[in-house]
């Protein structure tokens, strides 16, 4: 199980900043001719980047794999009762979406309706079985699932998770407010294909730090549709 998450590399870590104009896209873009779809400002960015991935990707491999997108869920006001909003842990559990990049479900409003079926399930009864004497045998299940998808098709997985909203902005240990929340440490295979995404201190944009193998990255840093929407790494005194 643990080759699926670490996998030893030459891993680079690049910022990109998406302002609300280009989230504001994206959301209209995703539910553009699907009445009755819905999206947030987090899923229509993360569906964006999922899409340019794939793309990097089939140009990085001598053949097209399949993708897999996985998203941390948060699992603290989906438990019954809902867990204290001050409960420590990583209480969360992944939503996972799938797509073979040569079928037709891999532009942005086919990605969109995948992780929405993915993130959906959390609003069922599935959530339960993550409780109790019960959890560890439904945890185990989902594994299992995941390594054997894994052993036949050989798939790109790309995870992601939302640190927007988590009041990281308004955290004061007496010298005042941060002025911009970040990510720090040696890039290991631990963040291996990995977005962690952080809204922006006016709240209206977001951050997208995006972990790729060398080869992966170099290619998302040249496509001029990620670009034109993307700004890679800006000052901080234009957010």
């Amino acid at each position: 199980m643990e080759t699926l998450w670490f996998t030893e590399g030459n891993y680079i870590t690049r910022r990109f900043v998406f302002n609300a104009k280009a989230i504001a896209t994206f959301k209209a873009m995703a539910i553009a001719g699907k009445p009755g779809v819905k999206t947030s400002r987090i899923q229509a960015l993360t569906c964006f980047i999922w899409k340019s991935f794939i793309a990097a990707s089939r140009t990085a491999s001598d053949s097209p794999k399949p993708s897999i997108l996985v998203e941390a869920v948060d699992l603290r006001s989906r438990t019954k009762p809902p867990m204290s909003h001050d409960s420590t842990g990583n209480a969360f559990w992944w939503a996972t979406a799938f797509v073979n990049p040569m079928g037709p479900k891999t532009e942005l409003p086919e990605l969109v309706e995948t992780l929405n079926a993915a993130t959906a399930l959390y609003e069922t009864d599935y959530t339960q079985t993550l409780q109790g004497e019960d959890g560890f045998e439904t945890m185990s299940e989902y594994c299992n699932q995941l390594e054997e998808l894994f052993s036949l098709e050989k798939p790109d997985i790309l995870a992601f998770t939302c640190w927007s909203y988590l009041g990281f902005t308004e955290t004061n240990f007496g010298w005042g407010e941060p002025f911009w929340v970040a990510l720090m440490g040696k890039v290991g295979p631990a963040f291996r294909n990995l977005t962690v995404l952080i809204e922006t201190r006016d709240g209206r944009g977001i951050e997208a730090w995006i972990t790729l193998d060398e080869k992966r990255m170099a290619i998302l840093e040249r496509d001029p549709e990620f670009l034109a929407f993307a700004s890679p790494n800006p000052r901080f005194s234009s957010l």
